[in-house]
């Protein structure tokens, strides 16, 4: 029988214990970012009825993104793709129950049948921030702050990244009464937008003339130039400028300001192809030139909650994903330096097992995290192990130790040795642990609500 194969899935990834620091570091990050704006943890199924999907999410998404099958119980699901339906369904289930304005968020693993390409994988995990029970530009003023906040913990500045928005009531605006669309036409114009930048400007030109249709075309393409040449407001054509839907997009900029965000620009161009936006959208998009892309988008979805029954609820949201934001990162050189999650690496000298068992409880009740190596190797073996790990502590339990309760204690990184007592231990570890970048969910106070 032919051994099995090692590889993952195609499109997920296997995560390794030095790459789940990443991970962690990132979630973490988002979690206290989120935290700050009130905003408290959620979940939901991992597998969804399919109309959840079909009712909004858009044909592309449903038809070619989705897994999706028949259960056991001839029932039509998917494994979620998105989680704004998700949610929306749950604030529908208790709408009565829920006190508004509701601020709710979840870091949830999803799948989709994509191409991978970098930063883009078929299994992929995102934070997802809602606002639920608000009208008006200042909702989405809190959540782009809040993605302007995610952004600044993790060490990056307004160089770094741009804020794109426009809003859905400009497009659908543009597209009917500007451009003169039907309603199939609007769709496709809308869905080559989102491709604007991954395809040439022939391409993206020839495809807009088959939209258009070869009696409409060249008119078509002379309203399209100026509205992509539109790089403010002030530059739109006059009847779009005149619009509500452009006093709400200046209102929201009058807060951004307010707020110090000054990295924010409005985009005509900017689409977001989900068919559940009904105002604001807005992307944050990477200004390096090695990793010019959309980092994290959302917008506005009013009309969402109401199709689970119940009365129509305003909402606003986000979703930055994993996978992009370690892109960021890497690119952006803002990886920080990560150490082990165990603090120290426990070597048992002759025959003092049971002693060093005794210690290493105590030393975990005190919330050092201890690993005892009690394979009875030679302590060279023992040594490469921990290096290998990249534990900054070891320490020598043998005879000596503990008759006199004083223990060896030795920094790898400095290559320092000192004898130090059980609590000297416990807080040499805590002043390391405070000048270190750690991979896990150390402790923030923050925790206590999760």
């Amino acid at each position: 029988m032919a051994s099995l194969s090692t590889e993952s899935y195609k499109g997920a990834r296997d995560w390794y214990p030095e790459s789940m620091r990443l991970r962690e570091y990132i979630f973490r990050t988002w979690r206290r970012v989120v935290r700050r704006y009130g905003y408290e943890a959620y979940d939901a199924p991992l597998i969804e009825p399919i109309d959840v999907y079909e009712a909004k999410s858009g044909q592309e998404l449903v038809s070619e993104q989705t897994y999706s099958f028949v259960d056991r119980g001839e029932r039509r699901v998917a494994i979620r793709p998105e989680m704004t339906p998700s949610v929306s369904r749950m604030i529908a289930g208790r709408q009565q129950e829920i006190p508004m304005p509701a601020r709710w968020y979840s870091i949830g693993q999803f799948m989709r049948y994509e191409r991978p390409q970098r930063g883009r994988e078929r299994e992929f995990w995102q934070l997802n921030c809602d606002l639920f029970g608000i009208d008006g530009a200042m909702a989405e003023a809190e959540i782009i702050s809040m993605g302007a906040d995610i952004m600044k913990a993790f060490g990056a500045d307004d160089e770094m990244y741009t804020i794109r928005i426009n809003n859905r009531r400009i497009i659908n605006f543009m597209m009917a009464q500007y451009l003169e669309l039907d309603a199939v036409q609007a769709q496709l114009m809308i869905r080559l937008f989102d491709r604007k930048n991954k395809i040439a400007p022939e391409a993206f030109r020839d495809q807009a003339i088959e939209i258009f249709g070869n009696g409409a075309a060249k008119r078509g393409l002379q309203k399209l130039a100026r509205l992509v040449a539109a790089k403010t407001m002030a530059d739109l054509p006059e009847e779009i400028r005149d619009s509500e839907a452009v006093r709400e997009v200046q209102e929201l900029f009058t807060y951004l300001e307010r707020a110090g965000i000054k990295n924010a620009i409005f985009d005509i161009t900017l689409m977001r192809g989900l068919d559940y936006y009904t105002g604001t959208v807005f992307e944050f998009f990477d200004t390096h030139p090695e990793n010019t892309r959309a980092l994290f988008g959302g917008g506005r979805y009013d009309g969402l909650v109401g199709l689970f029954g119940g009365e129509p609820v305003s909402a606003v949201g986000f979703a930055p994903g994993l996978s992009m934001m370690e892109l960021f990162l890497t690119t952006h050189d803002l990886v920080p330096s990560f150490s082990s999650t165990t603090d120290i690496y426990m070597i048992v000298i002759g025959d003092n097992l049971r002693g060093a068992q005794k210690v290493a409880r105590a030393l975990r009740n005190e919330g050092v995290n201890v690993e005892l190596d009690f394979t009875g190797r030679k302590i060279d073996k023992q040594l490469k192990t921990a290096l290998k790990k990249q534990i900054p502590y070891l320490m020598f339990v043998g005879d000596e130790e503990l008759s006199a309760e004083v223990y060896t204690l030795k920094n790898i990184a400095t290559n320092e040795e000192k004898k130090l007592s059980f609590e000297r231990i416990v807080t040499t570890v805590s002043d390391y642990r405070g000048h270190q970048s750690r991979g896990d969910d150390e402790f923030d106070i923050s925790d206590l609500s999760a």
